[in-house]
């Protein structure tokens, strides 16, 4: 198989944790769009303050990105049509703009040149895949595809061991959220609803999320058995799943955590961790499975009914699955 050649459209800080992974994985990465100067991009690339400095040397010359030595293509067009991926022979795009999350507005990636794209965000109809879960079902003949939220990375991986496992009946889901860059540091108006312009310093803000009902779509026998909120908290990276769910089987606290050992060393190796530690949010800063269950946190009502708990780092985690994701397709 040929190397990938990765293009990535918005350079925030899934763009961004994207572009460093791939350095990290020996992916060749030939094109940067973003609407920044090339000298603030560079900047934001060296300087992290969640996941610290870049590993590595980052120069800028003649408007391009050069990192540890290679040069890389750094455009700022509003519109990806104008983008001529063709020209630097890109395989694949990391959309990461949460801008064009559609089929037709994904699809202008391949009208400029480029072969497949993955989009960073959920879709209402682009297909969604979820490593774990649902990865094995991607096809050579899918050009765009989407790797759904961060929170329904972490989420469904944990509903599907239940269900294969005890089969899940139905489930509550909270996720206490880390701030992201659409909230506000100030109070101040919010497009998507009063409580979500209030200070992100300062407040545990109530927030809708779409996560638990998007993991239906990656598996669909779950379809309306799942849903959710979330707490938006005052950290700057790690968020953890907290769900609740009623079996169908009996069974004990005992062998839900065996199963979850088990497929954290079998088949969802690399995507799902396990622990017993006393561990807190800090402790996942730039951890690359996407789920880690918390062995400690897990509690027992009954033989039918339990909550169990996920730790992910929703930057740099959702970031390195999206990349195993793009991997795939240009295996396929």
């Amino acid at each position: 198989m040929s190397k990938l050649k990765l293009g990535i459209n918005g350079f925030g800080r899934i763009g961004r944790l994207v572009f460093r992974e791939a350095i990290k994985q020996n992916i060749e990465v030939v094109g940067v769009n973003d609407l920044l100067e090339v000298d603030h991009l560079a900047y934001l690339l060296k300087y992290d303050s969640v996941h610290g400095r870049f590993d590595g040397k980052i120069e800028v010359n003649n408007g391009h990105l050069v990192v540890n030595g290679k040069s890389i293509r750094v455009t700022a067009e509003k519109d990806p049509r104008n983008l001529k991926w063709n020209e630097v022979n890109a395989d694949i795009i990391a959309d990461c703009t949460g801008i064009f999350k559609t089929l037709e507005t994904a699809n202008y990636h391949i009208e400029a040149g480029a072969k497949k794209v993955v989009v960073s965000a959920p879709s209402k109809d682009i297909p969604m895949f979820v490593m774990g879960v649902n990865h094995k079902d991607i096809k050579a003949s899918q050009t765009i595809i989407s790797n759904a939220s961060c929170t329904t990375n972490c989420l469904a991986p944990m509903a599907k061991v239940i269900d294969d496992n005890f089969g899940l009946e139905e489930g509550l889901m909270t996720t206490i959220h880390a701030t992201t860059a659409t909230q506000l540091t100030v109070d101040g108006p919010s497009r998507k609803d009063y409580r979500s312009g209030r200070s992100a310093l300062i407040n545990i803000i109530p927030a809708s999320t779409g996560a638990a009902k998007a993991v239906g779509k990656v598996i669909p026998k779950l379809d309306g058995k799942l849903t959710g909120m979330a707490f938006r908290v005052p950290t700057a990276n790690v968020s953890v799943v907290d769900l609740t769910v009623r079996t169908e089987k009996e069974t004990s606290l005992v062998e839900i955590k065996k199963a979850f050992k088990d497929a954290s060393e079998n088949e969802m190796q690399g995507i799902m961790g396990y622990t017993e530690e006393k561990v807190v949010s800090q402790d996942f800063v730039s951890e690359t499975r996407i789920c880690v269950f918390d062995a400690d946190a897990a509690i027992e009502l009954n033989s039918k009914f339990f909550k169990i708990v996920g730790w992910y780092d929703n930057e740099y985690a959702y970031s390195v699955k999206l990349l195993e994701l793009a991997e795939i397709m240009h295996s396929l």
